[in-house]
């Protein structure tokens, strides 16, 4: 499984979002550091999800930052979150 895949699956388990983007902006970095032969070291996610209401902006991205945990120790190098209304979704 392609680390996008696994990490769309990871975020649709915990949060059910009502709308999803996971981007791997690996090749925008090639040369930079964290960058690997292969890719799949940066990512973008946009996220809209009834969960998130009522948390703080931080609490957002700490919420997604745990629950990628595994691979952001491991292979993700650079995660950008973008936590869009749920409303808008």
């Amino acid at each position: 499984m392609s680390m996008t895949d696994t990490i769309r699956a990871k975020l649709t388990k915990e949060f059910s979002p009502l709308h999803l983007e996971v981007i791997d902006e690996s090749q925008s970095h090639h040369g930079h550091s964290g960058w690997r032969e292969g890719g799949e070291t940066h990512f973008r996610v946009r996220i809209a999800t009834r969960n998130f209401d009522g948390m703080s902006r931080v609490a957002q991205h700490r919420a997604v930052m745990g629950a990628l945990e595994a691979e952001l120790r491991d292979r993700v190098h650079a995660l950008a979150i973008e936590v869009l209304p749920a409303g808008d979704a």
